[in-house]
């Protein structure tokens, strides 16, 4: 059976995606910051398939080495999911504004972290294997209020483009999942109702299909996919 590193996993996309390749019978590695909800998500999946769970920061090298090494001992990865996403401060304030110290923390998680992990997770890919970068239609749109994360994306989706230029035996996806009635989007809105957007499984079919499928490297909308 296949296996795949999710990131951010206790919660949101990344939790939808985990459960439903729980359902397909993919081996998985997940982790999130924090520990108690990884667990709860572990603890469900594992009565479907064999799960390994690794509470950390991505931004921490320690973790992920210690991310390395878990995918080390299941032998190696068909599919690496850089979910985990820092949104920055709530409400995000204008670039005018936005303090520095937060702005590399955002950079921190959304650009550096994808790729050190991508580069210690190397030797443990598959020929073949899918990388997949989950970017947001803000790193392509120039939506007033979003120049942290937004530019973050940008940055994360420029690198993974080059990534796939240069490594052709991967396949390297940036995927856009679309608005989604989660926990960090309604930090990005603290005033709305968000209840009217669809939740993080309307998703997850066309992640499924990148992640089983014969595309070939690029940018995708999820939703087109399915």
């Amino acid at each position: 059976m296949p296996t795949a590193l999710i990131t951010g996993a206790s919660r949101g996309l990344g939790r939808a995606l985990a459960r439903q390749l729980a359902l397909d019978g993919w081996t998985l590695l997940i982790d999130a910051r924090d520990e108690g909800p990884l667990r709860e998500v572990a603890d469900e999946l594992v009565a479907r398939t064999t799960v390994r769970a690794v509470a950390g920061d991505v931004s921490d090298e320690a973790h992920r080495v210690a991310l390395a090494k878990a995918a080390a001992d299941l032998g190696a990865l068909d599919a690496v999911v850089h979910n985990a996403s820092g949104l920055g401060p709530s409400p995000q304030p204008a670039l005018a504004d936005y303090p520095l110290t937060d702005l590399r923390r955002v950079y921190e998680v959304n650009v550096f972290a994808p790729l050190r992990l991508t580069q210690l997770l190397d030797a443990h890919l598959r020929d073949g294997a899918r990388v997949v970068a989950i970017t947001s239609d803000a790193a392509v749109e120039n939506y007033a209020g979003w120049g942290g994360y937004g530019s973050s994306k940008a940055a994360l989706e420029h690198m993974f483009a080059i990534l796939g230029a240069e490594r052709p035996d991967l396949r390297v996806y940036r995927v856009d999942p679309g608005d989604m009635r989660t926990r960090m989007q309604q930090e990005a809105f603290p005033d709305e109702d968000i209840s009217n957007r669809p939740l993080p499984e309307v998703s997850v079919p066309g992640l499924v299909a990148l992640l089983t499928g014969e595309h070939g490297s690029g940018r995708y909308l999820a939703r087109d996919l399915a």
